[in-house]
């Protein structure tokens, strides 16, 4: 492996990570289809055999959101970094500073572009043209796939709390009240650790956010989702 591979390599190695606020949507993402299907439930009518397959349904739902969330996350970061690479080779043979500054201002954040002046983006496209070549093989590492299995499993496993009480109890209407109680929970929990995350106020924004998963809800099961 030649250094420049090396160098690109080690530094997105680095930069791939799953933020907490990505893994709070996916745990979201779980329970908002688990609920659709738990939420269908009729204390009063539902049979044994109708509340197992709504379990299994919900299962099978989410198994296979697990898996598409996965697989679109992972080409999401190779479409990215393709795109990374090819601004980066646009800079490095851009024939003028005003061509190449171009490219940095529509690239960077706008609040970052209003900040630097002609002179900051220069300096940082010059920076920029001293780095390494970075080919496409790099596009993609090992790190990307765990990652991905580790969206799967937040997708998936998030369905089992939710579904459990309809395993634990014979009698609906207590499973609904209990599945119910540990959604609530979780959405609460949730919420309370973005805002400690973010900077943000932990008991307004779990509610906030208990509030948001039981609309979203309701909304997928008013839409026949």
């Amino acid at each position: 492996m030649n250094n420049k591979n090396k160098f690109w390599k080690s530094r997105i190695k680095e930069w791939t990570v799953l933020e907490p606020t990505d893994r709070l949507s996916e745990v979201l993402f779980g329970l908002i289809m688990v609920l659709t299907f738990t939420g269908t439930i009729s204390a009063s009518t539902a049979g044994k055999q109708e509340v197992r397959e709504l379990i299994w349904a919900a299962l099978g739902c989410n198994l296979a959101w697990g898996l598409v969330d996965a697989i679109m996350n992972t080409m999401d970061t190779l479409i990215g970094r393709a795109r990374g690479i090819t601004q980066l080779k646009r800079i490095r043979e851009s024939v003028s500073r005003d061509a190449s500054r171009e490219i940095l201002r529509d690239d960077i954040s706008p609040l970052l572009s209003e900040l630097m002046n002609d002179d900051e983006i220069d300096r940082l496209g010059e920076k920029m043209k001293q780095l390494p070549e970075p080919g496409m093989k790099i596009l993609l590492n090992m790190k990307d796939f765990l990652i991905a299995g580790q969206i799967f499993l937040l997708v998936f496993l998030s369905t089992f709390p939710v579904a459990l009480p309809f395993i634990l109890f014979k009698d609906v209407a207590v499973a609904m009240r209990v599945s119910n109680g540990v959604a609530l929970l979780l959405l609460f929990a949730a919420g309370y650790t973005l805002a400690r995350y973010s900077g943000l106020r932990p008991f307004i924004t779990a509610l906030a956010y208990t509030a948001i998963g039981v609309f979203l809800v309701g909304l997928t099961m008013i839409l026949g989702g």
